[in-house]
C-alpha cells in the first residue's frame, strides 16, 4: 500500500494525540503544535506524580546505553518507557505494519513503533514508574517492568493496541491486516503498482 499523503499522515498524527488526550480538540493543529502540546502534557504529569507520591522531580535525564545513570525514578521511568516499547514492536509486527513509517517520529527504523508506544505513555507507563520509584530505589528497574507485566496483562493492553492501530489505520486493517493472502506487486515510475510475475522487457509471463 502506497505511503499516506501527508495531510492523511497529519490527520493520524492528530487522531494519535486525541487517543492520549481525549478531552482536547487537536483539530486544525499543525506538526509543530502538537509536539509542543504533547511536551508539555507529559511534563505535566511527571510534575503530577511526582507530587502524588512526594518525589523529588529534577526533569528528565537518561544517558542511551547508561541506564543507571539516571536516579532511581529515571531508572523507573525508562524502563517502563521500554516494556512500552517491547508491546508496540511486538503488536506492530504482528500485524504486519511498517515500523519505520511513523506519523510523528520520523528518520528511525522502528518510527511507528515509538508512536504507538507513546499512546500509553501518559497513562500508563508514568504513573507506574512513579510508583513503583516511591516504593524503594532498590532494584526498581526490575520492579518497574513486572509492575508493567501486571498492569498489561489486567487492562488487555495487548489486545487494545491492536484495536487502536487498526482504528488509526483503517485501510491497512481492511486492506492487509485481516487478509492471509499478499499481493505482490512491483514499484513503478511515479508511485504506479505494477504486477509481479511478468518479464517487463517483453511483456511476456515468465
Amino acid at each position: 500500500m502506497p505511503r499516506p499523503s501527508s495531510a492523511a499522515c497529519l490527520e493520524v498524527a492528530r487522531a494519535m494525540y486525541r487517543m492520549r488526550f481525549p478531552h482536547e480538540d487537536p483539530a486544525g493543529l499543525t506538526r509543530q503544535e502538537l509536539l509542543g502540546r504533547e511536551g508539555r502534557r507529559v511534563k505535566e504529569r511527571y510534575r503530577t506524580e511526582a507530587a502524588r507520591f512526594d518525589i523529588t522531580w529534577n526533569g528528565r535525564h537518561y544517558i542511551p546505553g547508561d541506564f543507571g545513570s539516571g536516579d532511581p525514578v529515571n531508572q523507573a521511568v525508562t524502563a517502563a518507557a521500554q516494556c512500552m516499547y517491547g508491546i508496540a514492536q511486538t503488536t506492530v509486527a504482528a500485524l504486519g505494519c511498517a515500523s519505520g513509517l511513523g506519523f510523528i517520529h520520523s528518520g528511525h527504523e522502528l518510527a511507528f513503533v515509538l508512536d504507538i508506544a507513546d499512546l500509553y505513555k501518559t497513562e500508563i507507563a508514568i504513573p507506574i514508574a512513579f510508583a513503583t520509584a516511591a516504593e524503594s530505589p532498590e532494584d526498581v528497574g526490575s520492579r518497574t517492568r513486572r509492575a508493567i507485566r501486571d498492569e498489561v496483562n489486567r487492562i488487555g493492553l495487548l489486545r487494545r493496541c491492536v484495536n487502536d492501530i487498526k482504528s488509526l489505520l483503517p485501510e491497512a486493517a481492511g486492506d492487509s491486516v485481516n487478509s492471509d493472502i499478499d499481493h505482490v506487486t512491483l514499484q513503478g515510475d511515479r508511485g504506479a503498482e505494477l504486477a509481479s510475475g511478468r518479464n517487463y522487457d517483453d511483456g511476456t509471463p515468465w
